[in-house]
């Protein structure tokens, strides 16, 4: 058995819960847009992999933890404007 060291990263979302029961399909929406737009992009810039998806949020992994931290701070920096009024 090979063995690696992995940082893993857990994305979740704040007020998910309140804010589906406000907009269940604005929210979803929101969230997709969101995840193909700065999600996925900040992944693959820091070499990351998403390992599951769930709800309102994800596990990903990473060859390091400074990437894993680099990718958390920019997802933080560029999520939180593109969700303004969800």
């Amino acid at each position: 058995m090979k063995r690696r060291l992995s940082a893993i990263l857990a994305l979740d979302v704040v007020g998910y819960s309140r804010m589906m029961q406000d907009d269940a399909t604005g929210v979803m929406a929101a969230l997709n847009a969101i995840f193909r737009s700065v999600v996925t992009p900040a992944v693959a810039a820091d070499e990351g992999r998403v390992v599951k998806l769930l709800g309102d949020g994800a596990l990903i992994e990473f060859p390091a933890a400074a990437q894993a931290l680099r990718c958390a701070v920019r997802i933080q920096t560029e999520a939180l404007p593109a969700g303004e009024g969800v």
